[in-house]
């Protein structure tokens, strides 16, 4: 039967995507501390979620202006933890909850990705999930010694696309036997059974052998999250989990519908592709208490929250315009970072938007479009989209933490749970099981011949 899928949107940062998060008075600040992770790791295992997965960056937002004061004194995600020390903070005190982390093709080598993440795979028994992203900001690429960024959009995919090659044939380079470890015949693991890739691509190469013998689940769930016609693509072919963000449900179903079919296309069954929709929950007892809270929430953010947030998703200083000034026509067009973003601005009727549009539209640094009310009210809204259907699941943003996802366990999964749609308890070990994906058979990723 089919069931709501839950994943938990997480950072390893001083507040959550959005800024004004550690502002709120419930809002935990011992951020960079043991007890914080393994608290929300427990409080999300009680709720049964599928994953808890973090959102990362290779640097601090500090494109606007080109100084990173601003950042640091407004609290802009200027902490930022290594997500994988987190997750395994998490996976300690858990034993059932899958646990992912962004790690970007851009600036770490293939086999460095697939080693780490088999690794955690077999260190969590089969609870690992792989975000990938393609980065795009010029302050990301400076911290890791490579001037500018430069890599043009649909480039940066096309290098994934071995990228991801590579670390798929890493992670097929052992067979589910080889490892016999026979100490009487001294036959540790069958030479036959472990084998070099010797990749070369256009970008990109590897040898091996690899070094992590197959894991529970095969291999890491994979995450993806590319929204422009490019990175949909690279998603339909590499993603196991699909993080998207719609804020209409007409244009959830439309998308849905496209990319399970881009999915079919490629020879893949679009059942193993589970697309999870993000929202922001904020919910109480009744309607009224969390429209109390809903106000007092927007009382939090600032002007410079969004400034800042802009600049770094887009790559452009937004300090070089005024609030009101039109951007021209060449500037939109070199706008070298999120380019759903920007496009959304332009197609929102805004072929030259202004500093204030891009605000207005894109909604960035803010709570934009929160769901509020009872745990009925939003539980309703997610059956009708999980019902039409705009998505499998749901990624729960947070407006601050742990209470987020405190509020939604004691609230919402209990009427999840009633109209039996979402799981009483766990049902399996690893994270496949709890999404219903299948332990894929080695080579299984590779398209079929043409």
């Amino acid at each position: 039967m089919r069931q709501i899928h839950l994943v938990a949107f997480l950072q390893a940062q001083n507040c959550t995507t959005l800024p004004a998060a550690w502002r709120h008075p419930d809002a935990r600040t011992d951020t960079y501390s043991p007890a914080y992770y393994k608290h929300i790791a427990r409080v999300l295992e009680a709720g049964k979620f599928d994953v808890g997965f973090f959102d990362d960056r290779l640097a601090m937002p500090d494109m606007y202006s080109g100084d990173h004061a601003h950042t640091v004194e407004n609290g802009i995600r200027c902490v930022k933890l290594d997500a994988v020390t987190c997750l395994m903070t998490m996976a300690a005190a858990t034993e059932r909850l899958g646990l992912g982390a962004t790690y970007s093709t851009t600036y770490y080598e293939p086999f460095h990705v697939a080693r780490l993440f088999q690794t955690i795979d077999l260190m969590t028994e089969g609870r690992a999930a792989w975000n990938v992203v393609t980065s795009v900001n010029d302050n990301e690429a400076r911290n890791m010694g490579r001037g500018d960024h430069v890599i043009e959009h649909d480039t940066r995919y096309d290098r994934a696309d071995e990228f991801m090659e590579i670390v798929h044939g890493h992670w097929d380079s052992w067979d589910d036997d080889a490892i016999v470890a026979d100490k009487v015949n001294n036959l540790y693991a069958h030479p036959d059974k472990v084998r070099r890739i010797d990749y070369q691509g256009q970008f990109m190469s590897s040898r091996g052998p690899f070094t992590v013998p197959r894991s529970p689940q095969g291999h890491p769930v994979v995450m993806q999250a590319g929204m422009s016609g490019r990175g949909q693509r690279f998603a339909a072919r590499w993603g196991e989990l699909l993080f998207v963000s719609y804020r209409k449900l007409a244009d959830g179903k439309e998308s849905y519908r496209r990319q399970k079919e881009a999915a079919a296309a490629l020879g893949r069954d679009p059942d193993t592709m589970k697309i999870a929709s993000l929202f922001y929950p904020m919910v109480a007892e009744t309607r009224a208490e969390a429209e109390d809270k809903k106000a007092a929430y927007d009382k939090l953010p600032n002007e410079m929250d969004q400034l800042s947030l802009l600049s770094e998703a887009l790559n452009y200083d937004f300090a070089k315009k005024g609030l009101d000034e039109a951007f021209t026509d060449e500037e939109i067009a070199g706008i070298t970072g999120m380019q759903s973003m920007r496009d959304r601005v332009v197609q929102a009727g805004y072929p030259n938007p202004t500093v204030r549009d891009f605000m207005r539209v894109t909604g960035r640094g803010l709570l934009h479009e929160p769901w509020v009310g009872s745990g009925k009210d939003i539980a309703d809204k997610m059956e009708e989209w999980w019902s039409a259907p705009a998505c499998d699941g749901f990624v729960v943003g947070p407006t601050h933490q742990p209470g987020t996802f405190e509020d939604f366990v004691r609230y919402v999964v209990p009427e999840l749970q009633r109209r039996g749609i979402y799981r009483e308890d766990y049902t399996g070990a690893t994270l496949r099981d709890h999404l219903g994906l299948a332990r894929p058979a080695i080579g299984a990723w590779r398209l079929p011949a043409a």
